[in-house]
């Protein structure tokens, strides 16, 4: 029986999935270096932190928006169709359905932690918001290309998305990062928060 490392043929799946997608995107926006790997170090940062299953969570922040990367759907959505098409990966691996559904589980409740069933969700969807502070460049990319708004509205625009994102963290996170946030609102808004 062959043994594989599920962790190692993810990652080296989604990569390939983000050089297609660089290569086809009218901007080339490199997924990997602008955020899947800012979630999968906080991730496993939180894991540990919190106690939590370190494989699932490498696999779902590997995966938390691979449907995003492999167009499948709407921005919106993109949990949901996360969801199925992480579905089909592991199955390919064969992965034991009980560690799939807790992969998956990450995948589809990323976008708050006020959707986590469980701690795996949790810290997934924790180091998916932290990932917006620690590349906050990324944040002007997506400003200026996705939503096509000038320099003026950047600020404000950066100010809600940033309220959003810590009320989004959940409440043992979002109280070690408190001063980092309050940093990060200093030096990127000019304010106190």
């Amino acid at each position: 029986m062959i043994v594989i490392d599920i962790i190692k043929e993810v990652e080296k799946y989604v990569e390939k999935q983000i050089e297609i997608y660089k290569n086809n995107a009218d901007d080339h926006y490199d997924f990997w270096n602008e955020h899947i790997k800012y979630v999968y170090v906080e991730s496993q940062k939180l894991a540990e932190q919190y106690g939590a299953d370190m494989e699932i969570v490498k696999l779902g922040a590997l995966l938390h928006d691979i449907a995003l990367i492999c167009k499948v759907g709407d921005r919106e959505d993109h949990h949901i169709n996360g969801k199925i098409l992480a579905e089909e990966i592991l199955r390919k691996y064969d992965y034991p359905r009980e560690k799939m559904n807790r992969v998956l589980s990450c995948v589809y409740n990323h976008r708050s932690s006020k959707n986590a069933t469980n701690i795996e969700d949790l810290c997934v969807a924790d180091a998916d918001i932290i990932a917006h502070f620690d590349n906050i460049p990324m944040l002007f990319n997506s400003a200026y290309n996705r939503n096509n708004i000038n320099l003026n509205e950047v600020r404000s625009w950066l100010k809600a998305g940033f309220e959003k994102d810590f009320n989004d963290l959940s409440d043992r996170t979002k109280e070690s990062f408190n001063d980092q946030y309050k940093l990060i609102c200093k030096i990127v808004l000019g304010e106190d928060i």
